[in-house]
């Protein structure tokens, strides 16, 4: 970077100024390889040597199970909905300590925030699922909703509402978005009539 900045000053400035988005997606590159790593892990596939970045997030992935024992009925398959319109790809659904669990992994640094409510409820309440073979399944009864929370200094296992309660502003929230999307565009017609008042030197010409 120095060389940079002796020998091309205005390149130099280019490279901080696109420094956000090199780092959103170094961000969303991680946060695919660990969600690939949770597949593996969750299916019991082995896991060789990962990037030293990466090993961290190996070893509380097996903690988590270790602690938790979950039993896995599905691993990243659709849910489908075609009563409210919607389908969405869920991480997992398992059982721990007799519940059954929809949950969902992330590794985002700012944590885990008040939406994943909405998330797992909708993935909570879909018509059916749809496995990776194709198979049409129903949804069992969630029980619970919860973020595994990975980051490379530690873990969190957090727990998030999916009652019909926070089902109903989901379907609030899918309702506007029907609006801004499509609804919105069809409730003002064209007008049946328009008078245009005439500007002043329309008006001189007119006069002479």
């Amino acid at each position: 970077m120095v060389g940079l900045a002796m020998n091309d000053p205005t390149g130099a400035v280019d490279y901080l100024k696109r420094a956000h988005r090199r780092t959103t997606n170094e961000a969303a590159d991680v946060g695919t390889e660990v969600h690939a790593l949770y597949e593996k892990l969750a299916r019991g596939d082995r896991v060789g040597r990962q990037h030293p970045d990466l090993e961290p997030y190996v070893r509380w992935i097996n903690e988590f199970h270790d602690k938790y024992q979950p039993t896995y009925r599905h691993i990243e398959d659709t849910v489908w909905s075609d009563t409210h319109k919607y389908a969405g790809s869920f991480d997992a659904i398992c059982d721990i300590d007799g519940e059954t669990v929809m949950l969902d992994a992330k590794s985002t640094r700012s944590g885990v925030h008040e939406e994943v409510a909405l998330q797992l409820s909708a993935y909570s309440y879909a018509d059916h699922i749809v496995t990776q073979d194709g198979e049409q399944v129903p949804v069992p009864e969630i029980h619970a909703g919860a973020v595994l929370h990975l980051r490379p200094e530690g873990w969190k296992f957090v727990p998030a509402r999916v009652d019909a309660s926070v089902f109903g502003y989901f379907l609030t929230l899918r309702k506007v978005f029907d609006w801004v999307t499509t609804e919105s565009s069809t409730v003002i017609g064209k007008p049946l009539h328009e008078s245009v008042a005439s500007t002043g030197s329309e008006r001189r010409s007119s006069s002479k």
